[in-house]
């Protein structure tokens, strides 16, 4: 191997120490009563953030409480962390491709393991309910999200990877990279890398199936509720969803309720957040606040009779005006009135 892939091997190997001294993953709770939300992080060998409010609201629905002693993960991860990271600045020291290709494959495969018995972890801790909790809702489950956001009961839940985890994720990404740098540096091992290719794909799959929703999920006409005013969203052409940067889409059925919502939630705002507004033309597509135009008039009617709807062009807007008595609405007054 080059001295390059060597030094920046032995750089992942130090980093994986590192691992040892922070959270790996983090489970985040939002709900009205927690307006500064709850968090729960996971370290290699305990858990740590709000656990005992935690706890004492899961008793309540029946969920178990949580416990170091009851994880046997937290007495197996950090021996796992300390014999990935000696093997890594083992390679870096031997210097062999092919070495590098057996630790590539058992980090993946460690990857893979572990998001499966964190779901499994996630599935019995959201079902196994005590039959005689304070308040127990049939056929209801309250299992975490293994990567994102979902919705329990009140309470939002967001599940990513914390500093542990961005670290693991980024050593990964890096050892695939070195591969593939390795493989184009020298043709003559063309033979090799369709053993490689495979593994390739297997570790390409896994960061992109754990990686957050980049686009808002589309509005579900009948089964969505508007989060301001809670009614089922009736007529899409007037929805909007604000697309917050954990992944979260909250959706409404009117611009004016968005509108309604933001003023009510000011510690929602992020900068990284996105407003995405449905086309009225194509009910089925979502466009950008800032690339959309909107129109007002009553001839929309909308469900909260804001009478706002939005066009991803300008052309739309001007065949629109010509045949409708409708007004242009500036971009930012929803948000600014």
């Amino acid at each position: 191997m080059k001295t390059l892939s060597r030094i920046l091997l032995f750089v992942c190997g130090l980093s994986l120490i590192a691992v040892l001294f922070v959270p790996m993953w983090r489970i985040e709770l939002d709900a009205p009563q927690y307006p500064e939300g709850l968090m729960m992080q996971i370290y290699p060998n305990k858990l740590g953030g709000s656990v005992d409010i935690i706890n004492g609201l899961n008793h309540y629905i029946g969920m178990k409480t949580l416990h170091n002693e009851d994880f046997a993960e937290f007495k197996i991860l950090p021996g796992i962390i300390v014999f990935f990271s000696v093997s890594f600045l083992l390679v870096a020291l031997i210097g062999k491709r092919k070495w590098m290709n057996w630790l590539f494959t058992l980090f993946v495969l460690f990857g893979v393991l572990a998001m499966i018995d964190f779901w499994r972890w996630e599935y019995q801790y959201g079902h196994d309910l005590d039959p005689d909790a304070a308040i127990r809702i049939p056929g209801m489950a309250y299992q975490p999200p293994l990567i994102g956001f979902k919705q329990l009961l009140n309470f939002g839940a967001y599940s990513i990877p914390d500093i542990g985890g961005g670290i693991f994720i980024a050593v990964g990404v890096c050892l695939l990279g070195l591969i593939i740098y390795e493989l184009k540096r020298k043709p003559s091992l063309q033979s090799s890398s369709k053993n490689t290719l495979p593994l390739v794909s297997v570790v390409t799959i896994f960061f992109l199936t754990t990686a957050c929703n980049s686009k808002p999920d589309a509005i579900k006409l009948g089964k969505d509720e508007c989060q301001f005013c809670r009614m089922t969203l009736s007529d899409v052409r007037f929805g909007s969803v604000y697309f917050t940067a954990k992944g979260r889409s909250l959706k409404f059925d009117d611009i004016i309720c968005m509108q309604g919502f933001l003023k009510s939630n000011q510690n929602l705002k992020s900068e990284k957040d996105q407003i995405w507004l449905v086309d009225y033309m194509s009910p089925n597509a979502l466009v950008e606040f800032g690339k959309s135009f909107l129109l007002k008039g009553e001839k929309f009617k909308s469900p909260m009779n804001g009478n706002i709807a939005a066009f991803s062009s300008e052309i739309a807007v001007k065949k629109f005006v010509a045949t409708s008595m409708v007004q242009k609405v500036e971009l930012n007054s929803i948000l600014q009135e």
